[in-house]
């Protein structure tokens, strides 16, 4: 799986892994379940013959059941309303919004991870703003779901999101008794950590050098933490990267590649069978991943049981001096957008999508991690559980850059820190090369 495809869909990619070969998944959404109502949003009157149109890219079960269910109970709830929907893998959809671009013919609801191409859709005039809406939606209220902000651009709202990953650190609490030591709370302790870690001849941190992605997203944490959310997110929509944010951020990843903490061969090791079977094995103590991590590494475990109840989670450390704080946090969501003819039956469609009724079978089918905070209870792996609530206390949520920045910075990103990871550049020549890349 590339990159890319992991952070935009990585709980449904994860969910049919768990299905084929995990020892514990977490249960499967049948074609016939019907979630089970608990706090339904009010919706206003429908017009009778009212026609609510959605694309979404959930081709198969759980998604899949789940959206159709979900519209099979809102249309029983709302007569005269009919919702059509088209199921579509993301290249297709990519293709299809190019050419709505044209027509300017756009469905109600889009399946969207937000990021660039919402903000180029609403730009575009192709979404409809339901800020107004949003202010009035109660059994969630807008400000209880999580990842609202990432569907607004320039301070309205076009759409909200039904699941919402993060990234954390995912790592093996025996081998951190046998150790001495407790999960980090700064850079400096993380560093103590891996040292302490070695002592035990086991590989401190497992990576996946040749994808690249996860150097990344390290280096992109470090950023964040340097640079604070504000600054961060300036520095992506201005392309300012050679700044002393990136230089600091860069100098915290060599310090860490200083110490060998890697599995022997990470610079060609790729996810699935490197990284993830390190973590899973046992043999690695410690894996920067989102909300994949717990399926994976059990799935490439020798065992096919990963370490089960030994998985634990802790929030990406702050750094000594820098302006990021602990609950700033670095994810991507699933959600929808709304088009620019929809309707104000299909504003109250996407409210119904994230109530309880909903929420809660997405989060016990695996689909995803609810947005909806009271629905925490039905996500049935521990680990996942962790990272839900260390997520529910992050004060904001960035995207992962590739969601942010043009296919061509992200590559050039990647190909930089690869360089950094491996030891053959600086951080002054790291900043460089991604201002360079940035001014093309």
């Amino acid at each position: 799986m590339n990159s890319i495809t992991r952070r935009l869909l990585p709980v449904l990619a994860v969910t049919a892994v768990m299905a084929a070969g995990c020892s514990n998944p977490a249960p499967t959404a049948s074609p016939t379940r019907t979630p089970m109502p608990t706090a339904t949003p009010t919706a206003s009157a429908s017009p009778t013959g009212l026609v609510v149109t959605m694309w979404h890219t959930a081709t198969t079960d759980p998604g899949k059941s789940i959206w159709d269910t979900a519209a099979s109970m809102f249309m029983s709830e709302h007569p005269g309303v009919t919702i059509q929907i088209q199921a579509m893998d993301e290249a297709t959809l990519d293709k299809r919004l190019s050419g709505v671009e044209v027509t300017g013919e756009v469905p109600d609801l889009i399946a969207s991870a937000g990021g660039a191409r919402l903000a180029d859709l609403a730009q575009k005039g192709l979404l409809t703003d339901i800020s107004s809406s949003v202010a009035a939606w109660v059994s969630p209220a807008s400000s209880d779901i999580d990842g609202m902000n990432l569907y607004a651009v320039d301070g309205k709202q076009y759409g909200a999101p039904w699941a919402m990953g993060a990234t954390a650190f995912f790592y093996n609490k025996d081998l951190f008794t046998r150790a001495g030591v407790q999960p980090p709370t700064t850079w400096a302790q993380f560093l103590t950590v891996i040292d302490k870690i070695r002592s035990l001849n086991v590989v401190p941190m497992a990576i996946a050098g040749r994808d690249e992605w996860p150097a990344m997203n390290l280096w992109s944490y470090l950023l964040l933490r340097e640079a604070g959310s504000v600054a961060y997110s300036s520095m992506i929509a201005t392309n300012n990267w050679n700044n002393d944010y990136c230089t600091k951020a860069s100098n915290d990843l060599a310090a860490l590649v200083a110490k060998s903490p890697f599995e022997p061969g990470y610079l060609n090791a790729i996810y699935d069978s490197g990284e993830a079977a390190w973590l899973g094995n046992g043999t690695a103590a410690i894996d920067l991943a989102g909300e994949w991590a717990p399926a994976e590494q059990q799935v490439n475990s020798t065992s096919g049981k990963g370490i089960g109840d030994a998985l634990g989670v802790f929030a990406f450390p702050t750094v000594d001096g820098g302006a990021g704080a602990a609950g700033d946090a670095i994810g991507s969501p699933s959600g929808f957008i709304v088009g620019k003819h929809a309707s104000q039956t299909a504003i109250d469609f996407l409210h119904f999508l994230l109530s309880r009724t909903v929420e809660d079978e997405i989060g016990a089918s695996g689909l995803g991690l609810p947005t909806v905070e009271s629905s925490i209870q039905t996500v049935t792996d521990p680990g996942l559980r962790e990272l839900m609530e260390a997520r529910d206390q992050s004060r904001s949520v960035q995207l992962y850059l590739n969601l942010v920045t043009t296919p061509d910075l992200t590559q050039a990103i990647e190909d930089a820190v690869a360089l950094l990871l491996a030891g053959r550049a600086t951080a002054a020549q790291t900043c460089q090369a991604i201002a360079a890349a940035s001014s093309k």
